[in-house]
């Protein structure tokens, strides 16, 4: 593609603000994502007596649209951003609202509402907006501290957090409790408010622990697993172990028709059979550095909203990422949270198109 500096277009204008660096690794993530996808999902689809590639044409079908999404939504501004991230809250919100009276409850949560034979999961939806309108929030109360910036961010993080563990949603609580609370500490916020947002977290953990039976039951198995306990976990490392550095090839790994979860929460596990330590660990680099250049274009933006935003979404990604891997070399306890675009699921793949999105869009470089 090739532009003229004297082109004032808004295609033109995009082609020389966005990271292209960036744009080009998340196009090599979402392409990963197709060829791995080949390897876990068919295996899945004849279990449950679908097509060989039901899984495989339906991720194709997702990562397309999400491609899609991904590029229009990083030709936006920053203030763009933030009334297209209005609007989603809003939906998402509604959309919990609506799950919360009418969703299907699979495995006894709460999540997924069924939309033109789809199920649609808000709570995806619902991370990169609430990101980006807590960063405004929490950068109005940095510059203008006579508005109530900072207890709009609170409430808004009340009420979303209030609505996730109503699901019961627990993984997804806690990641974008983190997330917000990084940000509230970034913004430099006072720090005794952020010794009582610590310690309201570890209630929120100590209660969802006694609260929700299927929390402590994971937590316990987690802490002292019991033969068979962590059925899908331990075959998940076993697929370490068969792959060694190097895989048994394409196509050739057996430890996956055991796996339910294959093709979503645990595709890493098979990728570590098939592909082998090292894919795994390029997958990983990967990851970091999509999150490392979004960190290093937030150190260069002077707009502390803008800044704000880009560390969230960042995290936000990263630490999702990072969950999805703990969970399938076992450090941390199963939460039902997807590798972006490498696990299947449309919900999980179109708001991943939305994070990236929006941190395409707020990582641009601004002509004056």
């Amino acid at each position: 593609m090739s532009f003229s500096r004297e082109d004032r277009s808004r295609l033109a204008g995009w082609w020389f603000t966005v990271d292209h660096v960036l744009l080009i690794a998340i196009f090599i993530l979402i392409g990963a994502g197709l060829v791995f996808s080949l390897a876990a999902s068919p295996s899945v689809a004849l279990k449950k007596g679908l097509p060989a590639y039901y899984f495989v044409e339906r991720h194709v079908l997702f990562s397309a649209l999400g491609a899609v999404i991904l590029v229009v939504l990083s030709f936006l501004t920053p203030r763009e951003t933030r009334r297209v991230a209005l609007g989603v809250l809003f939906v998402a919100i509604a959309g919990l609202i609506v799950v919360h009276v009418t969703g299907r409850e699979i495995n006894g949560a709460r999540r997924w509402l069924s939309i033109g034979g789809h199920s649609v999961q808000p709570s995806e939806f619902l991370k990169p907006a609430f990101v980006v309108i807590s960063a405004w929030l929490l950068a109005e109360a940095r510059k203008r501290p006579e508005m109530p910036g900072l207890w709009f961010a609170i409430g808004l993080y009340a009420l979303v957090a209030s609505f996730l563990v109503m699901q019961p949603d627990v993984g997804q609580t806690l990641l974008l409790s983190l997330v917000w609370g990084a940000l509230f500490f970034v913004s430099g916020q006072p720090l005794i408010y952020a010794a009582a947002i610590v310690a309201l977290g570890l209630a929120g953990i100590i209660g969802a622990y006694f609260t929700f039976p299927h929390v402590e039951a994971r937590i316990d198995r987690f802490l002292d697993p019991a033969p068979g306990d962590n059925s899908q976990v331990d075959r998940a490392l076993q697929s370490f172990e068969q792959g060694g550095f190097f895989g048994r090839g394409p196509g050739e790994g057996t430890i996956k028709t055991s796996l339910p979860d294959a093709h979503t929460d645990f595709i890493f596990a098979v990728i570590a059979e098939e592909y082998g330590a090292v894919a795994c660990l390029a997958i990983v680099m990967l990851f970091a550095f999509i999150v490392l250049r979004a960190l290093y274009r937030a150190g260069q933006e002077p707009d502390v909203s803008v800044k704000l935003g880009i560390i969230g979404l960042a995290l936000v990604f990263g630490l999702q990422a990072l969950f999805n891997m703990g969970v399938n070399v076992g450090l941390l306890p199963a939460k039902g949270i997807t590798l972006p675009y490498l696990s299947a699921g449309g919900s999980s793949t179109l708001a991943v198109s939305v994070t990236l999105g929006m941190l395409l869009a707020l990582t641009r470089r601004r002509v004056s």
